[in-house]
């Protein structure tokens, strides 16, 4: 078995869906495994991976264990040479691990594999790739934007579409050997959410790795669905930064009281942002060539609806700004589907997945907030 792919679901039962789909679709012609841990989800999850996806190892927690225990579950029984922790709210193409894994082997002493990620809309998530957070980085950090110049957060050193070592990457993806990942002892179980990626990721590069980002490579992260930036969060970020000093660096009170300061200062800025607004859509254009599907969207969104079929170079379609682009998975590929998103980035458009034969339309237009399931 040379690839063990790992996903953790906590209700989010239609994500999960879409990202299985396009998982499925990328494995073809590869020898691999994949494996949902899930989180005690109160929605109909569990019976829906094995209702469409009977090949899944499906674990069933009856309680909710948190993001570092369940992933080391699902890599207790994994039998990869390699592994992928991948978030159940993204989507992969084709061809990301047949690309991936090739990369990964060229790469001596490589530690964890990283990929450009982007949003529901092709913005790029500067998550994709990080600094190590020392305390001054965090406290810029949770600080707000306007004092992240002093210390950056993000690897802003190395371009989105470019590669490079870099310290830190974000659990949404993270492609290394089985036997790495069980040197760095896995995740450590005292994060409960947050922070765990960090503290592999530099547990790895003690050990003499180097963690690597991929730019060329994308996959979308709708991101909304497991992080909302609220008061819960801010406190178990602080919870879980203390932690990591603790674990890294010769922690003190006073560096423990500089992050506590900082959480209390972010909490003011924030009330002080504009709220991110969403797009009104006044036209919508179905990528397909099903005009039943067309139909149903048109009576669904009760705005002007176009066709354009499945034969047009996807890099080069042009949107008219307002419109939310609807995507047939049926007879797209999540190759053209991401490449079309990534040409086409802006906050004037959206964009649905229209998958389990035609039945759902799913998307995101903000990386701040839940997304949109459509029952069609």
């Amino acid at each position: 078995m040379q690839l063990s792919v790992i996903i953790l679901n906590y209700n989010v039962q239609s994500f999960l869906q879409l990202c299985l789909d396009s998982v499925f679709r990328s494995l073809k012609g590869i020898n691999a495994e994949v494996i949902v841990v899930d989180n005690n989800s109160s929605d109909d999850s569990c019976q829906m991976v094995k209702t469409n996806f009977p090949a899944t190892i499906l674990i069933e927690n009856k309680n909710n264990v948190g993001f570092a225990k369940a992933n080391n579950q699902a890599v207790s029984v994994a039998k990869g040479e390699y592994i992928c922790i991948l978030n159940p709210d993204t989507v992969v193409p084709e061809t990301i691990f047949v690309n991936t894994l090739q990369k990964a082997q060229l790469l001596p002493n490589l530690g964890i594999l990283g990929v450009q990620l982007i949003d529901g809309r092709g913005q790029f998530l500067p998550e994709s790739k990080r600094n190590l957070p020392t305390p001054l980085v965090s406290i810029c950090k949770i600080s707000g934007q306007r004092f992240q110049y002093l210390a950056p957060y993000y690897a802003n050193h190395i371009n989105a579409n470019s590669e490079g070592n870099v310290a830190v990457f974000v659990g949404a993806f993270m492609l290394l050997k089985r036997k790495v990942f069980l040197e760095a002892k896995g995740f450590d179980e005292r994060y409960f959410m947050y922070g765990e990626d960090i503290d592999l990721s530099y547990s790895i590069e003690k050990l003499g790795y180097r963690n690597y980002y991929y730019g060329s490579e994308k996959i979308i992260h709708f991101k909304g669905e497991s992080t909302l930036k609220n008061a819960v969060y801010r406190k178990r970020f602080y919870g879980a930064m203390k932690l990591f000093y603790q674990k890294h660096f010769a922690s003190s009170l006073l560096v423990n009281t500089t992050i506590y300061v900082g959480i209390k200062l972010a909490a003011l800025l924030k009330k002080s942002e504009v709220k991110q607004l969403g797009v009104k859509f006044n036209y919508a254009k179905v990528l397909s060539s099903n005009h039943h599907l067309i139909q149903t969207i048109q009576r669904k969104t009760n705005v002007f609806t176009k066709l354009t079929t499945v034969n047009e170079v996807y890099g080069n379609i042009k949107l008219k700004a307002q419109t939310l682009c609807y995507l047939d998975m049926s007879q797209l590929s999540y190759n053209q589907a991401i490449l079309l998103i990534a040409s086409n980035s802006s906050s004037k458009y959206g964009f649905r997945f229209v998958f389990s034969n035609g039945k759902i339309a799913l998307g995101s237009d903000t990386s701040t907030g839940r997304g949109q399931v459509i029952s069609l």
